[in-house]
């Protein structure tokens, strides 16, 4: 009866496998079609698709200038969907974001005027300049994909999501992004310079007057939607996900995983973290067409979701120790499957 459920199970793997290299074909379209207006960022780009094959939330730290909003509105126009950019102030209110209720005149009636929240890609810039009420209003979006205005509540897009912007060096004016909120986002990253050569071929197709780049509908948003139901079918061992557990436990008690940072770690991640990071290994997983997660796809995509959920000691702050360096330490020292 074993041998029967192995030989079943393989050959689900390698249905799986299949559909997944045919299906994302349209990953090597989607990048091309970007990459006509962002040179380099590879980085950037395949964790922005993974957010798209999961519906999960991205926020983008670093200085201006590197691309981040351009990237974003590529995307929305290579995939066919709405794109809003909303620039966050400390004097925002919430009706800025979701809308409000409008008296029109002639019939003497309110109507529901929708915000810029109201798209299939947003681009919340400078997140963490708006007020805690903003911020409480914009959680509810990306939590519940809804928006509650006048007391009706009104439903987002099937294909929604959030990428948010923050300025590592200014700080005046700002506000920290509550635990909860900052949790709500399946990954952060860290945008870096492009390399000398990027930066000629920056300077070689940017630096112009009149330069006008078009980004093309390559896809439709319908292939994504169907996209993320086959990442939901990608196989994931059960010492893989073994793995995973380990992994985010060790964020909590790394003294039980031989790691001597406890001192350095106030609160370790969440399961919401554990579910994130087969999730998005999943489409890490997709986007290699491969129809089943490993142990490099954890550790290749885990800091990025790991960095933003650890909250470091006073004392790793004194010593420079970030929570980058933790997450990088714990994938480093658990032991692969």
């Amino acid at each position: 009866m074993r041998i029967v459920n192995q030989r079943s199970m393989a050959g689900n793997i390698v249905d799986i496998n299949v559909a997944v290299r045919e299906s994302s074909a349209w990953i090597s379209i989607l990048r091309s079609e970007i990459g006509k207006s962002i040179v380099g960022q590879r980085y950037m780009i395949d964790r922005m698709i993974i957010g798209l094959l999961t519906g999960g939330h991205v926020l983008l730290e670093g200085v201006p200038g590197l691309g981040k909003t351009l990237a974003i509105k590529s995307l929305a126009a290579a995939i066919q969907g709405s794109f809003q950019r909303i620039q966050f102030t400390p004097d925002m209110l919430p009706a800025d974001i979701v809308g409000t209720q409008v008296y029109n005149q002639k019939s003497g009636e309110f109507y529901t005027k929708k915000g810029p929240i109201f798209a299939n890609l947003v681009l919340a810039d400078e997140i963490n300049r708006a007020p805690a009420k903003v911020q409480s209003a914009l959680l509810e979006s990306m939590q519940e994909l809804q928006v509650t205005i006048a007391g009706e509540t009104n439903k987002l897009p099937e294909l929604f999501m959030v990428f948010a912007t923050e300025n590592p060096i200014e700080h005046e004016g700002t506000y920290s992004l509550p635990e909860s909120q900052v949790d709500r986002f399946l990954l952060k990253l860290r945008i870096e310079y492009p390399s000398k050569l990027e930066e000629i071929k920056i300077l070689d197709s940017a630096a112009k007057i009149n330069k006008k780049i078009v980004t093309n509908g390559v896809i439709s948003i319908d292939q994504i939607l169907s996209s993320r139901k086959l990442v939901d079918e990608i196989f994931i061992d059960e010492k893989v996900q073994e793995y995973v557990v380990d992994i985010v436990s060790a964020t909590r008690k790394p003294s039980d995983y031989k790691l001597e940072i406890d001192q350095f770690v106030q609160i370790g991640a969440s399961p919401r973290a554990t579910i994130a990071l087969a999730l998005a290994a999943k489409a890490w997983a997709f986007l290699q067409g491969r129809g089943y997660v490993t142990p490099q796809d954890i550790k290749t995509i885990g800091i990025d979701v790991l960095r933003h959920r650890i909250i470091t000691s006073y004392l790793a702050e004194s010593e420079g120790i970030s929570s980058e360096i933790i997450a990088a330490r714990i994938l480093n020292t658990i032991r692969v499957p």
